[in-house]
């Protein structure tokens, strides 16, 4: 018997302390028609209770803020080293070299984290500001001059990519495949569906591209890309771990920034009393990125593994068990936020877990607040009205939440 069907004979018979059973869905997280539409399925799952089975995969779910943050950021007893997908690195072989900072645990982790956490300090950040703003404002006044686009691919996509790489010290030729190659790392988070079987087969290029590029000799003498490898001058990294950092960088400043700019962009011009107060405050633009971050979690879920037997709301779960967070029904959990439905610029957002939590939250967080700050100002400043003007086409990821198309008209 698996675990999990242990556990059900187990609870069947009385359980430990008598608990009740452990409730259980047959929800496909990782199918299409879940995707379209999360979040009434999300309450469902919240309502089910602090801990879940789901019997398609037989891995356990959390959906609650309050299992998810605890999840989230007790690396101890729920481990990132053996994958933060629904793969097992301790059964199966990774698709690719494991990430030095999203898929390990500490010592290792600290060692790489705090060399990114130094390359992308408040203070670099902060260097990027001037550049990165004029960028923002060059972007908002050719799309006014143009009054009709697409808000994914000439907005959300086009003004991260407009500054980042430059940012990271990379080339001009080839950054194609830097979108292509973060839809494929998260889409391999997911089970082996036509999602991730697709994205795999597709991967070779883009692979090869962001192996190449994060090497030393391709990249810029300055940028983060240089700062990273300045580390193996000084002992504190190799040469091969500085490529994988790198190509952390590029996998965490870029998708997430982008669906972040969609998600805030996507919820402003359906929401016209919040653009409305954004247009009279553009000093709100910051928070209405991290309120769009909340409202649509553009990244959805994360598993972690049980390194020890753990205990959620009664039930015991073994070691070596997969646990799935549903961050973004904890970032609509009403046990946490009010109104949590509701779109809010003026909101306090503190506290979401839309770039996760604890030690292995998102490297390149500072970097997407930056950008979503920037260009949404910009929006404000110089937009009197945003409408959409065509049917929005939603992007299927098995992590990510997301648009591929948002027809816009602005003035």
């Amino acid at each position: 018997m698996t675990p999990l069907q242990e556990q059900a004979a187990a609870e069947s018979r009385g359980g430990r302390g008598g608990a009740s059973p452990l409730p259980t869905s047959d929800l496909d997280p990782f199918s299409i028609e879940f995707f379209k539409d999360p979040f009434p399925v999300h309450e469902e799952l919240r309502e089910l209770g602090p801990l879940f089975s789901l019997s398609k995969y037989d891995i356990y779910g959390v959906a609650r803020y309050e299992q998810v943050h605890h999840v989230l950021t007790n690396w101890q007893t729920f481990c990132s080293s053996r994958g933060v997908g629904l793969a097992d690195f301790a059964k199966e072989k990774p698709w690719r070299p494991p990430s030095l900072v999203l898929e390990k645990d500490p010592p290792e982790h600290d060692r790489a984290r705090k060399i990114l956490s130094k390359v992308l300090s408040p203070v670099a950040v902060k260097r990027l500001r001037q550049s990165f703003e004029a960028a923002a404002e060059r972007k908002v006044d050719e799309l006014l001059g143009r009054g009709r686009f697409d808000g994914i691919k000439d907005l959300a996509e086009a003004y991260p990519m407009s500054v980042f790489p430059d940012a990271v010290g990379l080339a001009p030729e080839g950054r194609e495949h830097l979108l292509p190659y973060a839809g494929l790392a998260f889409n391999a988070f997911g089970p082996p569906n036509e999602l991730r079987e697709q994205a795999i087969a597709k991967a070779t290029p883009h692979v090869a591209y962001v192996t190449e590029q994060c090497r030393r000799q391709n990249l810029a003498e300055e940028g983060f890309g240089a700062e990273v490898h300045a580390a193996v001058d000084t002992g504190q990294i190799t040469s091969d771990e500085a490529v994988l950092l790198v190509r952390s960088l590029l996998t965490a400043g870029i998708d997430t920034t982008v669906n972040g700019i969609g998600a805030a962009l996507y919820c402003l011009a359906r929401f016209e009393d919040q653009w409305t107060a954004l247009r009279s405050e553009p000093q709100l633009a910051r928070n209405a990125f991290e309120e769009g971050i909340r409202f649509e979690s553009p990244v959805q879920t994360f598993f972690r593994t049980t390194a020890r037997e753990a205990e959620i709301g009664g039930h015991v779960i073994p070691e070596g068990s997969k646990v799935l967070m549903f961050l973004g029904a904890a970032n609509r959990d009403g046990r946490k936020w009010t109104l949590p439905d509701h779109y809010d610029i003026r909101r306090v957002t503190s506290g979401h877990v839309g770039f996760g939590a604890g030690i292995h939250m998102c490297v390149g967080q500072l970097v997407a607040r930056l950008e979503g700050e920037l260009i949404l100002t910009a929006l404000a400043r110089k937009v009197k009205r945003i409408r959409i003007t065509g049917e929005p086409i939603r992007a299927f990821n098995n992590t990510l939440r997301g648009l591929t198309s948002l027809p816009l008209e602005i003035d």
